[in-house]
Formats: structure tokens, C-alpha cells, sequence
């Protein structure tokens, strides 16, 4: 709570970024609420504009646009938030354990990761979501980004881990008889948890980028909405030509709305991690 309050005092930028979330966050909420099912048609007028009764218009399919983004927002973070769960989850760990064993262990890890590394992700990504169109859902988009996306978190977590294993604290744990995973996950984990949290704030706006643009080239689960389905159909119907600009200003304006959101978080935890600004904090308050 010390951090959120530090945060929410000391960075206009944190600030501006969370109430963004906290309005993405309603609108999942209000997901759970919508009177219409997302794969429901013709349940409201064509082609309406936005108006006191449609707020966002409606599609030429008959749905409600701002219901329709409502259910496109929460599959979008589903999609994200299982791509962290697995990138992050395989970065962190394998980071931790490389760095702190050290020796042909390490040298044998950080030589695949090297490798991962070097391999261009958005072409590997969409040649697979090609392969596998039509037979993929949002849990396997989200697991595909995610295993494409623990090369580079790794090898940050591995530099922290080079740095504590060197402190007194961690010689203590071992002569006390902690085995290496005690160490890693007692010892050392609590220190890496605000750089997690960060790292995690920028792994999700790749991954609702990644999503977006496989939604957009056609190559994800259509059927479901998303973010980038939202724009997929709306130029697939002509919405620009046919003078409904609302479509696609919807989607648009939440990616908007998302990407911004999370990346002034990440700038006001990094700043909040510097070392600089947290002396400065310091004397604020003294």
C-alpha cells in the first residue's frame, strides 16, 4: 500500500495511466452485465449511429458496439494476461535458477536463450497462427505469445540474480542449509518483485499488440471478439467507405486507451525504481 500511495503522490504519470486502466477495468466489469450475448446478431438496429439509446452505434450485423467492445476488452486481457503468465513465468524462473547456479548450467541456459533470442518473433507468430487458422482460440494465442515471449525477461532476471547471490544475506541462506530453489524463491524473489511488476505492465502491451495485429491480418480466433476482430470486421464490412466511422473508432480508441494506459504505468514504475527519484522522494518527505 506505501508503494501504490508513493505512487499515486510522486508520478502524474502512474496517476494518469491508472485512472486509463481503472475505465479499461469497468469496462470488463460491465462485460458480466451486457443484456446480449457476444455472438448474438440483428438484436438491435443496423447501422445506427452512435445516439442517446446506442452510445457507440451499432454494427451492420445488428449488434451494439458499446456492449460488443465491452466482451472485445476482457478477451484482448485474457489473451495478454496468459501470454504473462507464461512468458514471465518461464523468464523468471529460468532467469533465477541460471544466474544463481552459475557454471556449465548457465552457460548451457543463457546459450538457449541467446537463441531465442536472435529469432524474429512476429514473422515466426504469424507463419504459425497461419498454420493453425481456424483451429486456434484465445488461450492458445495467448500461450503462443506467451513461449515467444521469455527470452529477453530472462536474461534481465539472470543479471539481477548475478548481483544478490553475491550478498551476504544469500551465503547465510545457503550455510544455513537452504537448497538453491529455497534460496531463489525465499531470498531473492521479494527483491525482484517491483522489477516484475514492471516488466509485466510492458509485457502487456505486447502482447495486446500482438494480438491486435493477428486479429487485424485475420489469422486469430474471428468468431470471438477482440480488440483487433472488432477492426478485422469493420473493414471487412467497409466501415470507412460506407460512412460508419464509429466501428472502428470503438476499437481504436480502447487499444488507444490500453496501450497508453499501460505504458504511463510502466514509465511511472520505472521512475519509481530509479534510484535518483527515490532519493528525491526522500528528501520530500524529510
Amino acid at each position: 500500500m506505501t508503494v501504490l500511495r508513493d505512487l499515486l503522490r510522486f508520478s502524474p504519470s502512474f496517476r494518469t495511466g491508472a485512472i486509463l486502466l481503472t475505465f479499461v477495468l469497468l469496462l470488463l466489469i460491465l462485460s458480466f452485465f451486457s443484456p446480449y450475448a457476444p455472438d448474438e446478431r440483428r438484436v438491435v438496429p443496423r447501422n445506427q449511429p452512435p445516439s442517446q439509446d446506442y452510445i457507440l452505434g451499432t454494427t451492420a450485423l445488428g449488434q451494439d458496439v458499446f456492449w460488443l467492445l465491452t466482451f472485445a476488452v476482457r478477451n484482448t486481457l485474457i489473451v495478454a494476461g496468459t501470454a504473462i503468465l507464461i512468458g514471465r513465468g518461464i523468464g523468471v524462473f529460468l532467469g533465477m535458477f541460471s544466474g544463481y547456479v552459475g557454471g556449465m548450467v548457465d552457460r548451457v541456459l543463457s546459450s538457449i536463450v541467446d537463441s531465442f533470442i536472435v529469432i524474429p518473433r512476429l514473422p515466426l507468430l504469424i507463419l504459425i497462427a497461419f498454420i493453425l487458422q481456424g483451429r486456434m482460440t484465445l488461450f492458445d494465442l495467448g500461450i503462443l505469445i506467451g513461449l515467444l515471449d521469455w527470452a529477453y525477461p530472462s536474461k534481465r532476471y539472470r543479471a539481477q540474480i548475478l548481483s544478490l547471490r553475491e550478498r551476504e544475506f544469500t551465503h547465510t541462506a545457503v550455510f544455513a542449509g537452504m537448497n538453491p530453489i529455497k534460496v531463489i524463491l525465499h531470498e531473492h524473489l521479494p527483491f525482484l518483485i517491483p522489477f516484475l511488476l514492471a516488466d509485466v505492465v510492458s509485457g502487456f502491451l505486447f502482447a495486446v499488440g500482438l494480438e491486435v495485429t493477428l486479429s487485424v491480418l485475420g489469422l486469430s480466433d474471428l468468431a470471438t471478439p477482440t480488440i483487433g476482430t472488432l477492426i478485422y470486421w469493420g473493414n471487412y464490412y467497409q466501415a470507412l467507405l460506407s460512412d460508419r466511422v464509429w466501428v472502428l473508432a470503438a476499437p481504436i480508441g480502447a487499444s488507444i486507451v490500453i496501450v497508453v494506459g499501460f505504458y504511463l504505468v510502466s514509465v511511472g514504475l520505472s521512475d519509481y525504481l530509479d534510484p535518483r527519484t527515490r532519493l528525491a522522494r526522500l528528501q520530500i518527505r524529510g
